[in-house]
């Protein structure tokens, strides 16, 4: 049960979305929690700008009480295939922990994501992380999450007053195919969704990058038909 369920209030919550299928099946999972939903989309320096548009429709789409836009240079870092243009995407997967990991993207993702939620009164934080059908980074695991919360209660003034605040993954024991049967069930129109790394201004996916992959196989072991509109 839900901490919204919980209380007999409309609970808020901080959700990350960025503009692809996993937040936004987060999204839709948040609202079916019976939280209000407060959409958290970070421009951080990412190729695939297009994604930020999409997370604005599927804001609105999914009833959204607010979305915002917050931007962040993690390009003037580099280290990321997604950040740094001189660093090629590949077109197959390979070993080890891929080039399109962005250092520690996730943690100030939800640093940003706790720093609202701190403002709005909210406890719970929402991200869309999977640890199943995913490219190895190594912020998508549950030991990430439990270390984040441990984080939250004691970096906080809200923390250290007593409050808990509690980091949502709701999809991160799920395979693709599971996460799109979910989101299908909870409303999504994935059509509206942008998950490649190197999509174009229409956000239409390059279908060669791991994320475009990883998509298509989900849409294929889901028996739905892939929506996604390539280049």
């Amino acid at each position: 049960m839900s901490r919204a369920a919980d209380t007999g209030a409309r609970a808020r919550a901080v959700v990350l979305l960025s503009g692809g299928l996993d937040s936004s099946t987060a999204l839709a999972w948040t609202r079916a929690q019976g939280f209000d939903c407060y959409a958290l989309t970070v421009a951080y320096g990412q190729r695939h700008q297009s994604e930020i548009g999409a997370a604005a429709r599927i804001a609105r789409a999914l009833s959204a009480r607010e979305h915002r836009v917050m931007r962040v240079d993690l390009a003037g870092i580099g280290g990321s295939a997604l950040t740094d243009w001189s660093i090629a995407l590949p077109d197959q997967p390979g070993s080890g922990i891929p080039v399109s990991y962005v250092p520690a993207r996730n943690t100030v993702l939800l640093a940003l994501a706790l720093a609202w939620a701190e403002v709005l009164g909210a406890r719970d934080l929402v991200v869309g992380v999977n640890a199943v059908d995913y490219s190895g980074y190594p912020d998508c695991r549950a030991e990430f999450i439990s270390g984040f919360e441990a984080l939250a209660a004691l970096a906080t003034k809200a923390g250290v007053e007593g409050a808990r605040f509690t980091v949502h993954a709701p999809l991160i024991a799920m395979s693709k195919a599971q996460i799109i049967h979910s989101g299908v069930s909870l409303g999504v129109d994935y059509a509206m969704t942008v998950s490649c790394y190197q999509a174009d201004v229409a956000g239409r996916a390059c279908g060669r990058c791991d994320s475009c992959r990883l998509r298509r196989e989900g849409f294929e072991a889901a028996g739905i038909a892939d929506p996604t509109a390539y280049q």
